[in-house]
């Protein structure tokens, strides 16, 4: 088995050329590009999807390997994943060879074998550099061609930057100068999503808002913290895609998930210090000015300071860029429940929101927005473990509030917010529970 660790970027189809150059003047161990066939499978009820796993063969110059993929973590376009790989002497699969820790229970499904059926392919040439960064040795390639699933196909143009041996920071740095040439954005739909769609139709991708946050089983602070951002992560990135697919749709949750990140940190900002998160909201205030400007999703998306953007916070949080600067005293509360800190945020968030809006403003209601956006957001970011009825039912009114104020409803104003007052509270120790 080995751990792959890759950062997948999408290329601008202009900029190819000067992605070529630029890779071309970090090293003289340059492959050019071979043709790529890649078969995937899967069965008729996605057992294998359903189980995070994925499986292909792939054929080069004659040469076949299958590989098989599992659950891992993905984070801003970077996949750290276990992989399986076996060679073939032909392209028929063969999956008594995987070892038995590739199977959720330890054993291969009896039929899956006679199951499994081609699903989609890939087929695309490769080129590729080879570089050598701080301790580290890269595997840098370039994808261009297609991906297909019956009658529906569209184009690859791709660049994967593969760890050989060596440090995830490493990749991270070079990647971060590759950005710079304003032709790459992180992409959040591999081959293998991409041909999973097309398989079940290529129906159009819809615009999701942003909800409450889900959260891992008893999630310490830092665990919570952290599920936050990469929701927040996935969410600008899936939007970005749609965008540029042109769902104009996408851009205001784009601007909704860098603002769900603005909370975060601001709501976890008793324990992680601003100073650990200067970059990347300084980051995060140059890619919401050039979202907020009236510039296409293409230039809005290849923008070197928005791409900047999301690589820093990818690597923060893929290397846990908070930590040097959390003491002795702090560690201990960031490995405390999320639970109780949850609890005891929502009284303060509720407090907060019952003082501000405890009397009719007038024409000052405008103010407040920002105010009752962060607070409201803070609201889902917190409320994952109690059960969603009793937390819709809080929010309703001051989300019903919020939409009055930003559309000058003044008669809707007065009853959501007298509503949103007398809202019971559904978290332990509100003083009312």
């Amino acid at each position: 088995m080995a751990q792959e660790i890759e950062l997948k970027f999408i290329v601008a189809g202009e900029g190819v050329e000067t992605l070529r150059q630029h890779l071309n003047t970090l090293t003289t161990e340059h492959h050019p590009a071979v043709e790529l066939l890649n078969i995937y499978y899967e069965t008729a009820d996605n057992w294998l999807r359903s189980h995070d796993m994925g499986l292909r063969i792939r054929g080069v110059q004659g040469r076949y390997e299958m590989t098989m993929k599992i659950a891992g973590r993905v984070v801003g376009g970077l996949h750290q994943r276990p992989e399986y790989n076996i060679d073939l002497d032909k392209p028929e699969l063969a999956l008594d060879r995987f070892p038995a820790d590739v199977w959720p229970d330890g054993e291969q499904p009896a039929d899956l074998a006679s199951r499994v059926q081609p699903l989609f392919s890939t087929n695309f040439e490769r080129e590729k550099w080879l570089v050598n960064e701080g301790d580290s040795r890269i595997e840098i390639a370039l994808d261009r061609g297609e991906v297909k699933a019956g009658e529906h196909h569209e184009p690859i143009c791709e660049l994967e930057m593969e760890l050989l041996s060596g440090r995830t920071e490493d990749v991270l740095k070079l990647s971060r100068q590759l950005v710079g040439l304003a032709v790459l954005r992180q992409g959040s739909l591999s081959k293998a999503a991409r041909g999973y769609h097309l398989a079940k139709g290529n129906a159009e991708r819809d615009v999701q808002s942003l909800d409450v946050l889900p959260l891992p089983a008893k999630a310490n602070v830092e665990q919570a913290m952290v599920s936050a951002l990469e929701n927040a992560l996935a969410h600008w990135q899936y939007h970005e895609e749609l965008w540029i697919r042109g769902n104009d749709n996408a851009r205001p949750e784009i601007m909704s998930a860098i603002a769900r990140i603005r909370h975060a940190l601001t709501l976890f900002g008793g324990l992680v210090p601003r100073k650990a998160s200067a970059r990347l909201r300084d980051q995060l205030t140059l890619a919401e000015a050039t979202l907020a400007s009236a510039v296409s999703a293409q230039t809005a998306a290849y923008d070197a300071q928005t791409a900047q953007a999301k690589l820093t916070l990818t690597e923060w949080l893929v290397l846990r860029g908070w930590q040097p600067f959390i003491d002795e005293k702090t560690q201990p509360k960031l490995a405390d429940s999320f639970k109780r800190f949850a609890d005891v945020q929502l009284s303060r968030v509720a407090a907060e929101l019952k003082k501000t809006f405890a009397n009719r403003l007038g024409d000052r209601y405008t103010d407040q927005l920002p105010r009752l956006a962060r607070d409201i957001d803070s609201v889902m970011l917190l409320a994952g473990y109690y059960p969603d009825v009793a937390v819709q039912a809080w929010l309703e009114p001051w989300q019903g509030l919020s939409q009055s104020i930003a559309r000058r409803q003044h008669n809707d104003i007065e009853i959501f917010r007298n509503e949103a007052l007398n809202a019971e509270p559904f978290w332990l120790h509100s003083g009312k529970r």
